[in-house]
C-alpha cells in the first residue's frame, strides 16, 4: 500500500492537531495580558459553571489529564484566582473562584465572546455546527 502526501493532507488526526495548535496559539496570545492560558480559562469556567464538583470531575469535564489539571490549578491558586477547599460530605477537594478570580473570569468571558465572533467571520453557522458536531463525535462525546 502506498501512502501519498495528499492522503496525509486529508488525515483527520493531523488536521485536527494542526487546527488545535493554531487556535491555542491565537487564544493564548489573546489571554496573555491577563496571565492565563486557554486551558486555564476553560478550568476557571468549569469551576464557575459546575460549582462543588470534585477536582477530578472538573478534569473530565474539560478533558484534562490529572497532571495538567494539577499544574493549572497550582498556577491559578498561586495567582489568587482559585482556592481549593474540602467538601464536607465526602471530604473531597473542590475549587472555587476567589474575589479576584470571579471578576477576571467575567472579563475573560467577554474576550472569549469577541474571539469567537472573530473566528466565525467567513464561516457559516451551518459549517460551524457541522464542525462542532464532528469534533464532539471524534472526541467521544
Amino acid at each position: 500500500m502506498t501512502i501519498l502526501p495528499e492522503d496525509l493532507a486529508r488525515c483527520l488526526v493531523l488536521n485536527t492537531v494542526a487546527a488545535s495548535r493554531a487556535l491555542l496559539r491565537v487564544g493564548d496570545a489573546r489571554l496573555k495580558p491577563f496571565g492565563v492560558t486557554v486551558q486555564q480559562l476553560s478550568l476557571l469556567a468549569a469551576i464557575r459553571f459546575h460549582p462543588g464538583q470534585p477536582v477530578m470531575s472538573l478534569a473530565q469535564l474539560i478533558a484534562l489529564d490529572r497532571t495538567s489539571l494539577t499544574r493549572n490549578l497550582d498556577v491559578l491558586e498561586r495567582n489568587g484566582l482559585v482556592r481549593r477547599v474540602a467538601n464536607a460530605p465526602k471530604n473531597a477537594r473542590v475549587c472555587e473562584l476567589t474575589d479576584i478570580g470571579n471578576p477576571l473570569l467575567d472579563r475573560l468571558l467577554l474576550l472569549w465572546q469577541e474571539s469567537q465572533a472573530a473566528l466565525m467571520e467567513g464561516i457559516s453557522p451551518e459549517d460551524a455546527e457541522t464542525y462542532l458536531r464532528i469534533s464532539k463525535r471524534l472526541a467521544g462525546g
